[in-house]
């Protein structure tokens, strides 16, 4: 299936790994010019190095920026080439009692999480609908929807990027420009493995069993009962900031593999 973006210029937050270098990879293999991201020049070296040696002819350059550093954000902004595409992908998680979140937890969560992708889609947002076509992808989560109680203020932040999401997709009336969120469930990135062999340590469990336990006690409403796959979620990216998604527009799109009971 041709999805129509050979050419098209795509930038992803935070794509050195996971999820977000999934993304990357899938659109390189589609002709689109990829703009990549990490905290350091030395993770974005990396990931660039391996990309092109996974795509032959693969046009992908990137940008060192630290969501948690506003100048680093104004640096990015800066160097960034008007693009077609911007998946929000930068995030981060971590488990933690309610009681024990303190109020810079909180801002910390906000400011990476939320400012990363309004900071980019203010960029970027006009110059699309000044060329009337133009995709904007938040890289939300199932958490959005199904807040975990092990970590609120990550929850919290995924909720607010569907938010975000919907508002702007409410400014492109009439035009070729959508603005969609994507909602994994759980994947089995490089963080969600720290996370997982954090927790068979603590239980001493091995990690296969606390994959195992982990949708046992913690997610059993999942219909897939595993980790989905960063390939997977990246194939959804794919087609819905294609020229094939034209007809999509202000929806939260669910990747979490029927974890979500409610049908609406």
């Amino acid at each position: 299936m041709d999805l129509q973006i050979k050419g098209k210029v795509a930038f992803i937050s935070g794509s050195t790994s996971g999820i977000g270098f999934a993304i990357a990879h899938r659109l390189l293999l589609e002709g689109a010019e990829v703009i990549i991201n990490g905290r350091s020049n030395e993770t974005v070296s990396k990931a660039l190095a391996e990309l092109k040696h996974l795509v032959d002819g693969a046009i992908v350059t990137g940008i060192a920026a630290d969501f948690s550093k506003v100048e680093d954000v104004n640096f990015l902004v800066s160097k960034l080439p008007t693009v077609d595409i911007l998946v929000n992908n930068a995030g981060i998680f971590e488990p933690k009692e309610f009681a024990d979140i303190t109020d810079e937890d909180w801002f910390r969560f906000f400011e990476v999480n939320v400012m990363s992708g309004i900071r980019l889609s203010r960029h970027c947002f006009p110059k699309m609908l000044d060329n009337n076509w133009g995709r904007i992808i938040f890289i939300s989560s199932e958490s959005a929807v199904f807040i975990p109680d092990e970590m609120i203020h990550y929850g919290m932040t995924k909720t607010a990027q569907l938010a975000v999401s919907r508002g702007l997709a409410e400014l492109t009336k009439g035009t070729k420009v959508t603005v969609n969120s994507i909602l994994p469930g759980p994947t089995k990135s490089s963080g969600v493995s720290t996370f997982i062999n954090d927790l068979a340590k603590q239980s001493g469990t091995s990690i296969e069993e606390t994959e195992k336990l982990f949708f046992e006690k913690m997610r059993p409403s999942s219909l897939l009962q595993r980790f989905a796959s960063t390939d997977e979620i990246a194939n959804t990216v794919a087609y819905y900031v294609s020229e094939l998604a034209s007809a999509t527009n202000g929806a939260s799109i669910r990747v979490e593999g029927g974890l979500i009971r409610s049908i609406t």
